[in-house]
């Protein structure tokens, strides 16, 4: 999920040689204004990219607690939680993702738990919902294998929901899953589908 365009440096790579370049975004969103620190190494470090804008426009007010899986430098995790009275945890292997953030979670004044964990490594319990922009480029098996995880840590009835683009493998991806989870395609906007998965 986290691909600096130039150097194709890969969010499962902690390369500390990769040059910092701090910038500050700003994204309004369901008629709430955020600001976020970004940097290189980071996805979508320009701005709320147009499938996890979609995603979270797409989810309707939720209670319970949610693991955001894959935060990057933390607008799904940031924004559920300002716009949603509920508990959130966040999580990332990058170290940069993970420092950039504790600092967009303090500059917009949610109270969040972020974490560094490899996958679940370090995640202990279970959830209603885990909510991810999934990693495209580390492959199809592991993304998949990241997706089976996650039902060790949803609730009965819980919900895992991402996003995922046509040409990416959203169809093969919502017949693959089947028998793990209960699927449903919630919206489809320009190419991108988002998918529920739900823990049966």
């Amino acid at each position: 999920m986290f691909i600096n365009g130039d150097k194709m440096s890969h969010y499962f790579e902690n390369d500390k040689n990769l040059k910092s370049d701090l910038q500050v975004i700003k994204v309004s969103i369901l008629n709430t204004d955020f600001t976020f620190s970004t940097d290189s190494g980071v996805f979508s470090k320009k701005g709320l990219d147009f499938g996890t804008r979609t995603l979270l426009e797409s989810l309707s007010p939720l209670k319970g607690n949610i693991l955001d899986l894959g935060c990057g430098y933390g607008p799904i995790g940031i924004i559920l939680s300002k716009l949603n009275e509920i508990k959130v945890d966040m999580i990332d292997i990058n170290e940069r993702s993970v420092e950039l953030a504790k600092r967009n979670a303090d500059k917009n004044k949610v109270n969040v738990n972020i974490v560094s964990s490899d996958g679940f490594d370090n995640i202990k319990k279970e959830y209603d919902y885990i909510i991810s922009n999934p990693p495209i480029r580390i492959g199809k098996e592991k993304m998949y294998q990241l997706l089976i995880d996650a039902l060790k840590h949803l609730k009965k009835d819980g919900e895992l929901w991402i996003v995922i683009n046509k040409e990416q493998g959203a169809k093969s991806l919502i017949n693959d899953f089947e028998v793990e989870y209960t699927v449903e395609v919630v919206n489809k906007n320009k190419g991108f589908y988002i998918i529920k998965l739900k823990n049966h």
